[in-house]
């Protein structure tokens, strides 16, 4: 009897851990709207005044994922990006992004090296990763003051994506912050895991902008 007593509380005790540390980290986060690939227009952005220029040091990629057992963060260490722009309307800007992939890094080595292999990001065929938007309104889901859309290439697949943003431009810089989750199954990342520890689809990426102004 106080064996069977110790390994039903054993087995309680796992099974509460693993409800504990299943919290999705999208819940609550903005969904990126997803839809198909927008035609982007090649060379410099008509009528741009000034052009900021983005990299690790003003700029943080970051992102989370989760499993059932629990979560995980990283990062993307090498990139480079800038935003075009005309003056202090957001509205009139475009902001392009271009990622090595092979610099992403999560909370444990022997993740960032799996990360990298073919079950997800591919590396090998798939180095680059790419964010060009296409529109930039005014107004956002959670109170968000712009809408940011833009097509993002991950992984060989090109989609048209739709997330909240706070922008805030100054005289002498741009700030501007997201934070929003996407289906990794839509950019063909669809390894599922292990069958008693699946991955969620939902990702979290956060951006962090902080660059100053440079007008031509």
């Amino acid at each position: 009897m106080r064996t069977a007593m110790i390994t039903g509380f054993a087995a309680i005790t796992v099974v509460s851990m693993a409800v504990a540390g299943c919290k999705n980290p999208a819940k609550g986060k903005a969904e990126a709207k997803t839809s198909e690939a927008q035609p982007v227009k090649e060379g410099p952005l008509a009528g741009a005044t000034e052009t900021a220029i983005l990299n690790p040091t003003n700029t943080k990629l970051e992102w989370k994922g989760s499993k059932v057992t629990g979560s995980h963060i990283g990062t993307f260490g090498k990139f480079s990006g800038s935003i075009e722009g005309q003056g202090a309307d957001a509205t009139k800007a475009r902001i392009t992004v271009d990622i090595d992939v092979g610099s992403i890094t999560s909370d444990q080595d022997k993740l960032t090296g799996h990360l990298k292999s073919a079950q997800f990001f591919d590396v090998a065929n798939h180095p680059k990763a790419k964010f060009v938007s296409t529109a930039i309104t005014a107004g956002g889901d959670k109170g968000a003051s712009h809408t940011i859309t833009g097509n993002l290439t991950l992984r060989g697949v090109t989609k048209s994506i739709s997330f909240p943003a706070t922008i805030k431009i100054t005289d002498s810089d741009v700030h501007a912050k997201a934070e929003f989750w996407i289906d990794r199954n839509q950019w063909g990342v669809s390894f599922k895991g292990m069958k008693n520890d699946l991955i969620r689809k939902e990702v979290v990426l956060k951006l962090d902008v902080k660059v100053a102004r440079a007008k031509k």
